[in-house]
């Protein structure tokens, strides 16, 4: 059923990494090297914030979020990839196929709104810092990243339907490593012209322009606020309190770039495998290292803990 023209399916079969046979071994060892920092470093995160008494504050509560967001996305996009290498079994249900796009889509939304939130409390603390526990409190926390996580639920849910309508595959071999929407397009012989519609604007809004543009506007405000600061020190303590936030979110925005909008030209999966690898797991790897080597609260928490 591999080359079968307007077929249905009922499995997918991943490919993975199977045209580069002599690199096996060593794909492996990074990929499991790279679920283990990521799960290890986020996890740590989630401890100390949980536990550590001096971390009960809402940037922090967000942070926890976050790294729950990367806990869930890199298994979600790597754990196939591992029971494949680990039990030489590369079929996925279509059930299954379908229920890990959806996830990957949602987490990916629900990442941005995270980061979303994260900015509006880095501007509320910086350029309303006197009603920064009434405006931040818990209820208000609760509340955003409760709409943060139903948001990227919610817009991954056209995603899915689109593509679970498609009637037929001319191969249901994914040249990828999990079931992404690119490869999936590549494989049906169904007209795709709705969902290439969909991503092009609908998804551009909902998933790239509203999240960044929400993101953007409140870091407007707190630079306007950072720089009208008369005394060195005020301004870089200011600028400190949101640089690391600031490199998560141009890191997420970048490796989105270099992973979905590329040139077409640049879209031959057999060559970018590799750099989609590093895209999908740079994220949940770099963020618990980010807060943790530029946040001196976490460190200190982290000595906290170490020393109990």
């Amino acid at each position: 059923m591999v080359h079968s023209n307007q077929t249905l399916v009922t499995h997918f079969i991943i490919k993975g990494f199977s045209e580069v046979p002599e690199f096996q071994a060593i794909i492996f060892c990074l990929v499991l090297l790279i679920y283990i920092i990521s799960i290890a470093g986020n996890l740590i995160i989630v401890i100390l914030v949980c536990l550590d008494s001096y971390l009960k504050t809402p940037m922090y509560f967000f942070l926890c979020n976050l790294s729950l967001l990367d806990i869930s996305s890199v298994t979600v996009t790597l754990h196939k990839i591992l029971l494949i290498y680990i039990s030489g079994n590369n079929k996925v249900s279509f059930l299954g196929c379908m229920t890990q796009l959806f996830l990957f889509v949602a987490l990916v939304g629900d990442e941005l709104s995270i980061l979303t939130a994260m900015s509006y409390d880095r501007y509320v603390a910086i350029c309303n810092p006197l009603r920064y526990q009434a405006l931040m409190n818990h209820r208000v926390c609760t509340l955003m990243a409760t709409i943060c996580w139903l948001y990227g639920f919610l817009q991954a849910v056209p995603y899915i339907c689109l593509i679970s309508s498609f009637s037929c595959y001319k191969s249901n071999v994914i040249n990828h490593f999990f079931c992404d929407i690119v490869p999936l397009m590549q494989i049906t012989c169904s007209d795709t012209s709705v969902l290439e519609l969909y991503i092009l604007t609908g998804s551009n809004i909902l998933v790239g322009l509203t999240p960044s543009f929400l993101t953007c506007v409140p870091y407007i405000f707190i630079i306007s606020t950072i720089l009208r600061i008369r005394s060195s020190t005020g301004r870089r303590k200011a600028f400190y309190t949101c640089s690391s936030h600031i490199t998560v979110v141009v890191l997420l925005y970048v490796t989105l770039f270099f992973q979905y909008l590329r040139p077409v030209s640049m879209n031959n999966l057999n060559s970018k495998k590799l750099l989609s690898l590093f895209n999908t797991a740079a994220v949940p790897v770099l963020n618990p290292l980010i807060y943790s080597l530029k946040n001196k609260d976490v460190k200190s928490a982290m000595s906290r803990w170490l020393k109990s």
